[in-house]
């Protein structure tokens, strides 16, 4: 991945503020899309269980969910562009090729390499918005540097503490650590069903009901302090004309920038 890094300071601006659209040409497609979205409201569910576990470390948490979204970004590249898919989308970033496939293998591993980083660099913010539409989905996958607003959950990590305590100073910092994470499970455990509203079922949801439905999830770390929102998002029905016929890059949309402005204060779009 080094010559990747490299290649992302020259290369990757022109990923910024960009989405993947995916066409939902049919009910076939739905179900597929509806069952990854119901992988991804198990994870938190999982989260919030992990984050309950007194026996579990924060990092633990995290490296569990991250090793989850290696995984994810792996399989999206392979189905996407095969096993070349690096060749794929450093030949999209030199211009030796410009389709849908190369754009997207590009954006997927630009996300999969930054994810590598998630946990390790202070100040960074991991934005998620997946949107459906009645004939498509987004997925808008941003990264960036600011601070959060009053609204989500924080919660703090030992592990990540850089102080000398004695014993007593410990304890209680390790009692403040374990409300903080049960209440961040409380709140995920009450936040993941957004995930479920956004993508209903669609062999037992009528269409005019699972037309349009989102979610935002925006994750970040300060020192030892972690913060998560997960909230739904309404799109805009007005966004899009006509029904796409190959998954493709788009602009980022009005609800990704209204969220940020929302949730965030100071924010610095890195990718």
């Amino acid at each position: 991945m080094e010559n990747w890094s490299e290649r992302l300071e020259s290369s990757s601006e022109i990923l910024r503020r960009q989405a993947v659209r995916v066409p939902l040409p049919d009910v076939e497609a739905e179900r597929s899309f509806h069952q990854n979205m119901m992988r991804i409201a198990a994870a938190g569910d999982r989260k919030s269980e992990l984050l309950d576990d007194p026996d579990v470390p924060l990092t633990d948490v995290y490296e569990d969910e991250l090793a989850e979204m290696r995984r994810s970004f792996e399989h999206r590249l392979q189905h996407v562009a095969g096993e070349n898919y690096y060749d794929i989308a450093t030949a999209y970033l030199e211009d030796d090729r410009d389709d849908w496939v190369g754009a997207l293998a590009a954006y997927y591993l630009e996300c999969y390499y930054r994810l590598q980083e998630r946990y390790t660099v202070d100040e960074q913010i991991f934005f998620l918005m997946i949107l459906r539409y009645p004939n498509c989905f987004t997925v808008n996958l941003s990264f960036l540097t600011g601070d959060f607003g009053p609204e989500g959950v924080r919660y703090e990590s030992t592990k990540h503490v850089e102080a000398d305590l004695d014993e007593q100073d410990k304890q209680q910092l390790y009692g403040d650590c374990q409300r903080s994470q049960h209440e961040a499970a409380k709140y995920l455990r009450e936040k993941t069903d957004c995930i479920r509203e956004a993508v209903p079922d669609p062999d037992t949801t009528p269409f005019e009901q699972r037309r349009y439905g989102g979610f935002v999830h925006i994750t970040g770390r300060n020192g030892a302090t972690f913060n998560e929102i997960l909230e739904s998002v309404s799109p805009d029905p007005d966004r899009f004309n006509g029904e796409p016929s190959t998954p493709g890059l788009v602009d980022e949309g009005p609800e990704a920038k209204r969220a940020k402005q929302e949730f965030l204060t100071d924010a610095k779009v890195e990718l």
